[in-house]
């Protein structure tokens, strides 16, 4: 049996990656992360749990699923395009353990919003199988549902969660991409941004209703061009922007004068830019 604070070391970054597919908050992820740890900690017999991880596991799925049920209508409510809060950090190689489970794919801006489609419990028994691994029967006693309903659901989860991992550029070509984008957009130079974005490049942007925003998604390379090409002239010389990674690929975070911020990141396909994501909406950029 493991004492609390080699457990917290241990099982902290899988525990948070979780909470955060399944919330698209690296806040509440953090919180639920802690509260796990804080129930764990209080408990009265402690070496009555025969399996320590599953028992952990079990403890922020539910919490992630009760936070889900209880803001479903708030999010209903939500003013313009929601965007999970971004990821910030530098991409973890592949030999460092303590980054493996943000490592993935899974992590993505695009795929996290893939995850949004499906339901609570959908996300929770698909992520549970799918990224952590675990057996039909360990996910029912985590879900309280059968192990063949658990199995029936993965699978459904699955057939509606469409995507190609190996769409994804490598980190070198993506920053490559991403600074000539910036450099295009700045210099004015249309037919190189033109080129590097998809024909059918979608831009999103989260202002949660808080800030300026646009309220529905821009689609098209030449619309989403002169949109970003006007947000340029109106605020030429009153920002400073910087290169980041933006959960696990390369992005820009953008510093107003009024130290109002943009966070960016990108999805990719055929080695273009097919969908921009702009988070702006203050509340989920406190942690940045």
């Amino acid at each position: 049996m493991m004492d609390i604070e080699t457990l917290y070391k241990t099982y902290r970054t899988p525990l948070f990656s979780l909470a955060y597919r399944m919330l698209g908050s690296v806040m509440d992820a953090e919180d639920i992360v802690q509260e796990t740890f804080l129930a764990y900690g209080g408990l009265q017999d402690p070496a009555a749990i025969q399996n320590e991880r599953a028992y952990l596991y079990k403890i922020v799925t539910n919490r992630c699923l009760d936070l889900l049920r209880s803001s479903a209508k708030k999010r209903e409510l939500y003013v313009g395009p929601w965007l999970p809060e971004p990821l910030i950090g530098n991409a973890h190689t592949e030999d460092d353990p303590s980054g493996a489970y943000l490592q993935r794919e899974s992590i993505t801006t695009a795929y996290l919003l893939l995850l949004q489609q499906l339901n609570a419990v959908e996300r929770a028994i698909f992520l549970l199988r799918e990224v952590f691994h675990y057996s039909y029967e360990e996910i029912a006693e985590m879900t309280g549902k059968s192990a063949a309903n658990c199995r029936q659901i993965h699978h459904r989860a699955k057939k509606s969660i469409h995507f190609d991992p190996d769409q994804r550029p490598s980190i070198t070509v993506a920053e490559k991409q991403i600074k000539q984008f910036a450099s295009s957009l700045l210099e004015g130079n249309t037919k190189k941004l033109l080129e590097l974005l998809s024909e059918n490049v979608v831009f999103y942007s989260d202002g949660g209703g808080k800030v300026r925003a646009a309220r529905v998604p821009v689609a098209g390379s030449n619309q989403v061009g002169v949109f970003l090409q006007n947000l340029l002239k109106m605020y030429a010389g009153a920002f400073s922007y910087f290169f980041i990674t933006v959960n696990g690929l390369p992005g820009i975070r953008i510093v107003m004068d009024d130290n109002m911020q943009y966070v960016f990141s990108f999805a990719f396909r055929n080695d273009r830019i097919e969908a921009i994501y702009s988070v702006a909406n203050p509340d989920k950029l406190r942690h940045v």
